[in-house]
Parts: structure tokens; C-alpha cells; sequence
């Protein structure tokens, strides 16, 4: 089940929060709630990325993203993930989770973000792919930044994320059975 109670939660954390720019990072805390864990009492792999929800809408809305989203009535869709585990996360656990913007294309908007234990150590770290939508098509990622406000810089990314989605594209879809 989606954790509606906690995503109300971050966003009335972040409703007065200063806003932050596409440059800058969020950060959330949160638990590890029963609800969370899976039957080796770690957190689930799945309730991973809807954890990083909490940390992703509310960076949306502190970056600007959801007044814009409805503004122009755009949609915002996740087209890709890849997540690296690194640190199980038990029952309980306090964690950091931090949501950055890593850069984006023509077509797309990379976000990354990762959890922390209280130690510093690095549990997870993951990057999403995501579209911004306008009758069902892809906004072009210049238009966007343009409608954020624009930006003097381009986030270019990372070479190693760069590589790592133009071998997912290289991959056959749909899969050959």
C-alpha cells in the first residue's frame, strides 16, 4: 500500500520550507516502519523507489516542478531507474535521504537520490529517469528549464550515468521471448 499518510507528512514539512533552486539538494529523514520490511526484516527493494517518492515530490514542489506541472498542465513520469544496494536497512533504522537533480538531456530529467544511515554510510543510491508529459509526449527538457526559470548552466551528466542509460536504450524492446 502507498504510504499516503507519511507522503502528506513531507509535503506539509517541506510547505514552509525555503525553496530551493534545480542546483540545490533536499534532504528528508525518515524510518524503517514494519510496513517497510520484507520477510528478511529488511527494507524491500520495491519500497525503496516508493520511499524515494518522499523525497522526490517534495523537492518537486520546493524546486518549483509541481507549480509548473499545473500551471501548464503537464505530467510528470519515471521512464527509467536503476538502484545500487549497498547497506541492508532493518526495522527502525533512521535514514537521511538525500534528492538532487544529476542532470538531464533533451529528452530527459535525471534525479538522484540516496539513503543514509545514521554513521554516514551509504544504503542505497539510485537515479530515475523521468519525462515531463504534455498529451502524452515528452515536453522537450529545454522547455522545461525554461518554465523553471532557466538556468545559466547545463547540468550536464555524469559519464557514468550518461553510459549506463544509453545501454539501457541499447536494450530490445519489447524483450525478445
Amino acid at each position: 500500500m502507498y504510504p499516503y499518510l507519511r507522503f502528506a507528512l513531507a509535503l506539509l514539512k517541506v510547505r514552509k520550507a525555503p525553496p530551493l533552486t534545480i542546483h540545490d539538494t533536499h534532504i528528508s529523514h525518515l524510518r524503517i516502519w514494519p510496513g517497510d520490511i520484507d520477510p528478511w526484516m529488511e527494507l524491500n527493494n520495491g519500497r525503496t523507489l516508493t520511499l524515494y517518492d518522499l523525497g522526490r515530490i517534495p523537492f518537486a514542489v520546493r524546486c518549483g516542478f509541481t507549480r509548473v506541472l499545473r500551471q501548464k498542465g503537464w505530467g510528470l513520469t519515471v521512464a527509467g531507474s536503476v538502484v545500487r544496494y549497498r547497506k541492508r536497512l532493518t526495522l527502525f533504522t533512521k535514514v537521511e535521504m538525500q534528492t538532487r537533480m544529476l542532470g538531464w538531456d533533451d529528452k530527459f530529467i535525471y534525479i538522484e537520490q540516496s539513503m543514509w544511515t545514521e554513521d554516514g554510510t551509504c544504503a542505497n543510491h539510485g537515479v530515475l529517469r523521468t519525462g515531463i508529459i504534455r498529451n502524452r509526449k515528452l515536453v522537450p527538457t529545454v522547455e522545461v528549464i525554461e518554465a523553471l526559470g532557466g538556468t545559466d548552466s547545463v547540468l550536464s551528466l555524469p559519464d557514468w550515468a550518461r553510459e549506463m542509460f544509453e545501454a539501457e536504450n541499447a536494450r530490445d524492446w519489447p524483450p525478445v521471448n
